[in-house]
């Protein structure tokens, strides 16, 4: 998958993500850390789906890994938001 759709399925991800867990995000939100935020849930849901879930290969720009980078985005959330409630950052 080329640079400029991880960036494009990032910034989708990661602003659905966002837009299901709000609260605080990591570095005040803005379209950079949104778009991280966005690739590293890609990263983290295809590792999941793939080794862990085995539902088959993230490949593309498609529904499945669209719904695994959200999966993989609202998890980081989650664990951010987690430790931020707990003092740990």
């Amino acid at each position: 998958m080329g640079i400029v759709i991880w960036i494009v399925l990032g910034l989708i991800a990661g602003l659905i993500a966002q837009w299901l867990m709000p609260g605080k995000t990591p570095g005040g939100g803005g379209l950079v850390v949104t778009i991280l935020l966005g690739i590293a849930g890609g990263l983290v849901g295809g590792f999941i789906g793939t080794h862990v879930l085995e539902v088959g290969t993230v490949d593309g720009f498609n529904l499945h890994s669209l719904a695994l980078a959200i999966g993989g985005a609202v998890l980081l959330l989650f664990i951010y938001n987690l430790l931020k409630s707990k003092g740990k950052i």
